[in-house]
């Protein structure tokens, strides 16, 4: 992994937005990477995190996607999953930053893990209906009781297997403005998400991958959603992979930037 990062580091785009030349992904640059609209986070929710990271308390967990990247086993602490298996700051608040620039309505994420992330993006668009899918009933437990303590009542949080529950989810949903996969990191079931969102993306709806680098199917998988058709534009900047689908691209457009 790390001589992947260096590579992309070494290759990718300036991440200031130096000789871009799409306005769109120039003001994606400006405003969601390096955030000069100026986008303050509450604080609420890294003092949970911190909390979080203190927590022994000790869950049996069902892992129904590719296992975890630092090879646990089945029981798992919070601090653990605290530390290994949420979002770090620097890429929560981004996601936040990217709420609060498109503002989606309609937003869904496959893998909630302890809600950290899904509390960044709930707290960005308050108006939004978030929904989120957990795996494991024990995780989603804890995520539903962070989700209190920060008082977020636009989410409404799912436990079971994405296979089963997003098609579920999906049905009675006429258009999604926002998915954000992050689990089951294995090629079938990335591509499988990716064409189910598919049959509700608009103009403006946002698909984000993440850990598009962790393995040889995950990045396999990245390739082939950028081929797709459907796709105009896609930006890499290494631990996730955004998909956009705006007709102001006439023609593909593909950028690695870094970030």
């Amino acid at each position: 992994m790390s001589k992947k990062y260096l590579h992309y580091y070494r290759t990718a785009l300036n991440g200031k937005g130096h000789g871009m030349h799409s306005p769109f992904v120039f003001q994606f640059i400006l405003h969601v990477l390096n955030n000069n609209s100026h986008y303050k986070s509450p604080a609420t929710i890294e003092a949970l995190r911190k909390h979080l990271l203190k927590d022994t308390t000790v869950l049996n967990i069902e892992d129904m996607g590719a296992g975890s990247r630092t090879g646990a086993g089945k029981q798992r602490s919070v601090q653990q999953l605290a530390k290994s298996a949420v979002k770090p700051k620097k890429y929560s608040q981004l996601l936040y930053r990217l709420v609060k620039r498109y503002q989606p309505q309609t937003i869904v994420e496959l893998g909630t893990s302890l809600g950290i992330t899904t509390a960044y993006v709930a707290t960005a668009n308050p108006a939004a209906k978030v929904i989120t899918v957990e795996g494991s009933e024990a995780i989603h437990q804890v995520a539903q009781a962070n989700f209190k303590t920060l008082k977020l009542g636009n989410i409404e949080a799912l436990q079971g297997n994405f296979d089963n529950v997003l098609p579920q989810v999906l049905q009675h949903l006429p258009k999604v403005d926002l998915g954000y996969i992050d689990g089951n990191h294995r090629l079938a079931p990335t591509l499988s998400y990716f064409e189910q969102f598919l049959q509700h993306a608009h103009n403006d709806t946002i698909l984000i991958f993440d850990d598009i680098h962790w393995s040889a199917e995950m990045e396999q998988a990245w390739e082939q959603i950028k081929a797709h058709p459907a796709v105009t534009c896609t930006v890499d900047i290494f631990f996730l992979g955004f998909v956009f689908f705006r007709n102001e691209f006439k023609e593909e457009q593909h950028f690695t930037i870094r970030y």
